[in-house]
């Protein structure tokens, strides 16, 4: 198990959390029920506007090697943000950064190189789980819209 505190979890899962980040919303202090940093392979978040432009839709639709990281260790707030890579996604919920971004006390290329053990057992630990579920196939009904 990587040392990282980051789970891999399924789609259905994260659209429960999107569900329950959206009803939340609504009171004053949010408490989430799963609060933690977690990770969904092969999917992506994107978002649409509709109704004039009012009211913001959020779609997560299948999308082979691509990430939707997402953090809310606090329990109240949900953040979550697409990735192109396992790695840029394990650095952004360990660091709070981007690769883009600058901080004088740790770059992705020197956190890369500290962490390369972890980062290979987590994408060995991906590999097993793809490698449990079988290949897929995709659904239409697999694409889930959240108004947010």
């Amino acid at each position: 198990m990587p040392k990282f505190d980051i789970t891999l979890i399924s789609p259905e899962r994260a659209k429960a959390m999107l569900t329950e980040y959206k009803e939340q919303r609504k009171n004053s202090v949010p408490h989430l029920a799963h609060p933690g940093r977690y990770i969904l392979p092969d999917y992506k978040l994107t978002r649409r506007r509709a109704a004039f432009k009012i009211v913001k839709h959020t779609f997560l639709t299948p999308h082979y090697k691509s990430y939707v990281a997402m953090d809310s260790d606090n329990g109240h707030t949900l953040w979550f943000h697409n990735f192109g890579s396992l790695t840029e996604a394990l650095f952004w919920l360990e660091t709070g950064l981007k690769i883009s971004d600058t901080d004088s006390h740790s770059n992705y290329k020197e956190w890369m190189a500290k962490h390369t053990t972890e980062i290979e057992t987590f994408k060995d630990l991906l590999r097993e789980q793809k490698h449990k579920q079988g290949p897929k196939t995709k659904k239409k009904s697999q694409v889930a819209r959240f108004d947010t």
